[in-house]
């Protein structure tokens, strides 16, 4: 079946984080293992429930004072650091707004409320027909409703669509749900299984 839809994942796709000096300086300070930041922070149990809608993202930042014993004025700078080192990638933003109107095209991340207008900032609409962010709809990756909905929305059937994320259970998730998947590593790898997967399905063309 053609493909007509293709699906981005945001963080760890569109923006990465290039550099960790940031929140290594906070790991060290707070006597953490290296390399641990970001799991405390995205994967803490009110994180989860804010992905789903079922907390905010000042409750997020609120827990993450409470359990680190961060003042007002270190949860900012803890705040500004655990972001600092993050990039948007403008060449693969550029590769994706290339890819319409030949496919509709979306983002579907799992974020907290505060999410939209972080894209609405940094211009993603030029790129993507549709933004989806799980906070807004109650689900999130790799539960099969939001593949789902981001197909209905998108106006195509799932088999129709790929997406492309780095986490492996939300490429098991879309795959499951009955998407084409494609496991981000980096831009060169992602682009080239997505050109090829383009190839192989029946009546589409691959991405030039």
């Amino acid at each position: 079946m053609p493909i007509r839809a293709i699906i981005s994942d945001f963080g760890g796709v569109l923006v990465r984080t290039v550099d960790g000096s940031g929140r290594a300086l906070w790991e060290e300070r707070l006597c953490l293992p290296r390399g641990s930041l970001a799991g405390l922070v995205f994967e803490s149990e009110v994180s989860m429930r804010a992905m789903r809608g079922q907390a905010t993202e000042q409750e997020v930042w609120a827990d993450v004072a409470r359990r680190f014993h961060l003042s007002p004025d270190e949860l900012l700078a803890f705040r500004h650091d655990f972001w600092r080192g993050d990039r948007l990638d403008e060449q693969l933003l550029d590769f994706f707004a290339g890819l319409r109107p030949r496919y509709r095209t979306a983002i579907l991340s799992n974020a907290w409320d505060g999410a939209r207008r972080v894209f609405e900032r940094l211009g993603l609409h030029r790129a993507f027909d549709l933004i989806i962010i799980s906070a807004e709809e109650g689900v999130a990756k790799p539960d099969a409703p939001i593949y789902r909905l981001a197909a209905e929305r998108l106006g195509v059937r799932p088999e129709e669509a790929i997406l492309i994320d780095d986490l492996p259970a939300n490429v098991a998730g879309a795959r499951a749900a009955g998407m084409h998947a494609v496991h981000f590593q980096d831009p060169d790898q992602a682009v080239g299984e997505l050109q090829e997967c383009l190839a192989i399905c029946q009546g589409s063309d691959p991405v030039v």
